[in-house]
This record gives structure tokens, C-alpha cells and sequence, in this order.
């Protein structure tokens, strides 16, 4: 399908957030897509990739995730400054205010004349944990996440209760994880964690490992493998199609 894309700026209680917007054009009425960027925000290979998901039919919104630290329209080069300036802003971010984040972006596509009453998320690295963490607001009724990090540290300081991880009984639609065996952030006996307390909970889930490094699906740099990369999408927008169109 065509696409056109556009931005919204969202009023938040932590300030202003630029949302990307990539639209198919068609008189239908689309599911949305909460899609998640890495700690660079929305660079070449995420935009690339939003459109890509919009392109089968789906309305995609990408989020600045630390609109709050940063101007609006900043992007973080994949460099040694990009990564120790988006790993700031990690830290400095409050998680409440990802949830802050995430209902502004529901309560606005649901007064969408285009909406057709199914959300769903995706995200890589952070935007993996970010769209799983989406997956606690009751709307969303799919969620893909690639290598998502810091789901396995279940460390939040002076935030009981309020790591994902916590959280597992509020998720109520179905999960895709996918995982790159040789991904350095995500140690074996981290992705094993949380397998375990997703399994024991009862969770709608499929689990996924390729032989892959961290970052496989970004088309940038060397670590990038397109065959993964594809069949990575194709995993996601089978669950889409199935749970949301």
C-alpha cells in the first residue's frame, strides 16, 4: 500500500511529545501500531522501518521516547556520543512516565476518524522493553518485541512494583519475543528469566532465538542480517494481521 507520513505533537503531563505518524492511504479504517525506537529515537533505519509495518495496513506511531530531556525533533547519531547521551536519558527517565506516554497516544488514536478499535505495539532494544511495557495498558491487543533490554534486570530503584516484570498480570493481549543468541546485552540466563516468569504467569506468548547479534534487525551497520530482518517482520505482521486486522 501507499503511505504518507506526517507528525502530531501530543500534550503530555511531562510536556510535549512529537509522534511520528505513518499512514496507509486508504479509505479503510486501520489498526494502530505503537512502535518503539531504540535510544536514538527515530532515525533512518526506524523510520524505514515504521513504514515498512504501515505499508501492510496499519497506522504507525513513533513516539520521541525521551521527549522530556531533549528538543523536540532531536536524533541521536549511532556513535559513541548518540549512545552515551541516549543511555542518559534512560537513566534520567522515569518509568511512570512511559505509561504517562503511552495512555496520551491511546486516548488520541482512539478519537481518530481512521481508527478501527485495535492497537497494537512493537519496538527494538529499549523500544522492545518499551512496547512490552505498552502491553500493560488493556487496549493493546498484540505486541512484538525485539531483543527488548533491561526486562531481565528487574532493578527500578525506589520503584516497587513498578518494573515490567512486576507487572505481568496486567498484560492481556498475545506476545511475540525474538532474540538474538549472541546478543551481549541479553545474557542466555537473562532471556531464561524471563521466559520463566512470563511461562508461569500464564501469558499469551510465542519465544523466538536466532542466531543473531544485537541491533540484527537495524539496517545500518554490521551487524545487520537481512534474512533474520525478514523473517523478524514477517513473525510480526502475522500476529498483526491475526490479532488486530
Amino acid at each position: 500500500m501507499l503511505i504518507q507520513s506526517e507528525y502530531v505533537d501530543l500534550n503530555t503531563s511531562t510536556g510535549i511529545m512529537r509522534t511520528f505518524l505513518h499512514k496507509p492511504v486508504t479509505q479503510k479504517k486501520t489498526p494502530a501500531i505503537l512502535f518503539y525506537s531504540e535510544i536514538f529515537q527515530q532515525t533512518g533505519p526506524i523510520e524505514r522501518a515504521a513504514k515498512m509495518i504501515a505499508g501492510h495496513g496499519f497506522t504507525v506511531l513513533v513516539p520521541e521516547v525521551f521527549h522530556e530531556l531533549n528538543p523536540i525533533g532531536t536524533i541521536l547519531a549511532y556513535d559513541d556520543a548518540g549512545r552515551d547521551k541516549g543511555n542518559a536519558d534512560k537513566s534520567n527517565k522515569d518509568v511512570e512516565g512511559y505509561d504517562i506516554d503511552n495512555q496520551a497516544m491511546i486516548a488520541w488514536v482512539k478519537k481518530q476518524a481512521w481508527f478501527s478499535g485495535h492497537i497494537g505495539a512493537m519496538g527494538f532494544c529499549i523500544g522492545g522493553h518499551l512496547a512490552f511495557r505498552a502491553a500493560l495498558q488493556s487496549e493493546v491487543e498484540a505486541t512484538v518485541c525485539f531483543y527488548a533490554t533491561d526486562l531481565h534486570t528487574n532493578v527500578i530503584p525506589n520503584k516497587p512494583n513498578q518494573h515490567s516484570m512486576d507487572r505481568l498480570k496486567d498484560i492481556r493481549g498475545e506476545l511475540l519475543m525474538i532474540w538474538g543468541k549472541q546478543d551481549n546485552h541479553i545474557p542466555d540466563a537473562g532471556r531464561k528469566l524471563v521466559y520463566e516468569k512470563m511461562h508461569d504467569t500464564k501469558l499469551a506468548f510465542t519465544w523466538h532465538e536466532f542466531n543473531g547479534q544485537h541491533a540484527f534487525m537495524r539496517d545500518e551497520g554490521e551487524r545487520y542480517d537481512p534474512e533474520l530482518a525478514m523473517l523478524g517482520y514477517e513473525l510480526a505482521l502475522k500476529l498483526f494481521q491475526r490479532k488486530l486486522s
